[in-house]
């Protein structure tokens, strides 16, 4: 299989059942923002692969589905109206974020200020990722077509949990927070 078509040389892509559009397409500006931020989710874990704390394994495993789940999201994104998702978003994939929100959020410091972005590598990454994720639900409401209402609840809570997730590497790497002010 080649990796090139050639057949988006003039700005035009097809969503799932080949329906062309403009690369410029609402629907391609989302799912294509949901590929990026899987892709930073790729790096925030690539800094961490040589790090060992306790739960690692979990939070990894919990994150290699994310960004499956993630692709999926795309994949809907890219699915025209009234044309079948082969893979449906599920409410328990929301309520699961939602549980390793309050996992990992239990074992942070309670938050008194606005922090900023940084730290470690990794929760640097997962702090892009967040931003990454935010955007991506922005241009999922911006589609004129409809879009499954979970798309838009997992894009929100993921972008929660990336911050948390930021948070939780950052205290796992030893890295002190800074506050907004100081």
């Amino acid at each position: 299989m080649k990796i090139y078509t050639k057949t988006g040389d003039k700005g035009s892509t097809s969503l799932i059942y080949g329906t062309r559009v403009s690369k410029k397409d609402q629907r391609v500006e989302a799912y294509g923002t949901c590929d990026e931020a899987n892709s930073m989710l790729g790096l925030a874990l690539s800094h961490i692969k040589n790090e060992f704390f306790e739960g690692k394994d979990s939070f990894e495993a919990f994150l290699h589905k994310v960004q499956t789940i993630l692709f999926h999201v795309g994949a809907e994104l890219a699915t025209p109206e009234g044309k079948e998702v082969k893979w449906k978003l599920e409410e328990e994939h929301v309520k699961e974020l939602e549980e390793q929100i309050d996992a990992l959020d239990g074992t942070l410091t309670p938050l008194t200020n606005f922090i900023l972005p940084g730290g470690h590598p990794s929760g640097a990454a997962f702090h892009t990722a967040r931003t990454i994720v935010r955007r991506a639900e922005r241009e999922a409401v911006g589609i004129d077509e409809p879009v499954n209402p979970l798309v838009l609840s997992y894009l929100n809570r993921l972008s929660d949990y990336l911050f948390v997730a930021g948070r939780y590497i950052n205290q796992q790497m030893g890295e002190e927070e800074k506050n907004l002010h100081g």
